[in-house]
Formats: structure tokens, C-alpha cells, sequence
């Protein structure tokens, strides 16, 4: 069956399903894409800054940095190590800011797959709905098996096309969209781990100056 085959047997509920589809597959791809790309360096990345800051070869571990900022753990580093004579607090103070701010980049699109999820059922209930009214304003008891039979038929085929297609529609973005979740809260105790031992770092290095009497 065709899309345009699809379209008609599903009535007109089928033309916002189809948008959401569509929508849906697109920031799939994309989220895809920002996923791999963080899972493919970030690891090496933090391991080759953390070295560099371990050996006090904090220039390096800066330009290490700013030649990855389109990974958010970089950014995030970057806000705090960019700090001039911060102390500890103000620190983990600037990694936590940061972290915060890098929220929204890592949830993105979840509100839109948590919409589709919840309108698609519907739509495909009220193409039930629309189909079934379709098929009683039809029917008519005198001329059972007559020429009416196929507008009955219609209508329920409708109904039926449209609640798969509504069902189909939100089981694809659920399975994406928990997916999605998933990486995300991993993302967040990576964030929080990396953060912790680069605040670690920070914070005896802050300290050895200190009893040298040198300001980091």
C-alpha cells in the first residue's frame, strides 16, 4: 500500500501523523548523530586533559580544550580551568554552572517526542472515532448487504488504519525517545565523575601553591 493508498484509507488523521513521522525521523537522526559523536571522543578527550592537568602542563590541557568545544564536557571544563585565581569553591562553583547550562543542549527535542507520544494514540482514537461515524451514518438496516455494505466497510477500515498508524507512530518515538533519555542521565553521571576528579586535581594543585606561596 502507498503513501497516498495509506493517506486515503486512514481518513484525515493520517495527514498529521504522517508530519509527526517525518519530524520525528528527522531529530532521531539528529540526535543520533550528536550521541555518537560525543560517545566516539569524549572519554579520550577527558583522559588526555586530565594527563596534561596531572602534569601541570595546564597550557596544553587548555588548548586540548578549545579544540574540542563542540563536546558539552569541554565547554564545561573550559568554564572553570578559564577562571583566574579561583579558589575551590568558586570552581566547582563554575563546573556546576556550566554543567547546568549544558542541560538543555543534552535533552534536546525530548518535549517534542514526549508530545508525539502522547498525541499520536489520540489522533489514531479520534480516526477511530471518524471512521466508526462514518460507518453508521451509512448504514442503513433496510439495505443490509446491498449497496451500502461498502461505505460500513469503509468507515471501519478507516478506524483501523488510523489507530495502528497513531500506535506505530508513538511506539517508534517512545523507543527513540527512552533511548535518548538513557544517554542522557549516563551523560549526567559522566559529567558529574569527570567534573569530580578534575575538581580534585584543581583543588591540590590549589593547595600545593598555596604552601609555596604561589597563587594558581
Amino acid at each position: 500500500m502507498g503513501i497516498t493508498n495509506l493517506l486515503s484509507a486512514g481518513g484525515i488523521v493520517m495527514i498529521p501523523l504522517l508530519f509527526f513521522s517525518i519530524l520525528v525521523g528527522a531529530l532521531i537522526i539528529e540526535r543520533i548523530r550528536f550521541w555518537v559523536k560525543i560517545s566516539n571522543r569524549q572519554s579520550r578527550i577527558v583522559e588526555e586533559v586530565l594527563k596534561l592537568y596531572r602534569q601541570d602542563n595546564v597550557v596544553s590541557a587548555l588548548e586540548k580544550l578549545k579544540q574540542n568545544t563542540d563536546l558539552p564536557i569541554a565547554r564545561i571544563f573550559l568554564a572553570a580551568l578559564e577562571l583566574e585565581e579561583a579558589n575551590p569553591e568558586e570552581f566547582r562553583l563554575a563546573l556546576e554552572s556550566e554543567a547546568q547550562a549544558e542541560i538543555p543542549l543534552l535533552k534536546r527535542f525530548q518535549n517534542i517526542f514526549d508530545t508525539v507520544i502522547s498525541l499520536s494514540p489520540l489522533l489514531g482514537l479520534l480516526g477511530t472515532v471518524l471512521g466508526l461515524i462514518a460507518s453508521f451514518a451509512s448504514l442503513n438496516l433496510g439495505d443490509v448487504g446491498g449497496t451500502q455494505t461498502t461505505n460500513v466497510t469503509g468507515g471501519i477500515s478507516e478506524a483501523l488504519v488510523s489507530t495502528a498508524a497513531g500506535l506505530i507512530v508513538a511506539i517508534f518515538t517512545l523507543l527513540f525517545a527512552n533511548t535518548f533519555r538513557g544517554l542522557y542521565q549516563r551523560q549526567i553521571a559522566l559529567i558529574q565523575e569527570y567534573g569530580g576528579q578534575l575538581e580534585l586535581l584543581y583543588r591540590r594543585h590549589y593547595e600545593r601553591d598555596n604552601k609555596l606561596g604561589v597563587r594558581s
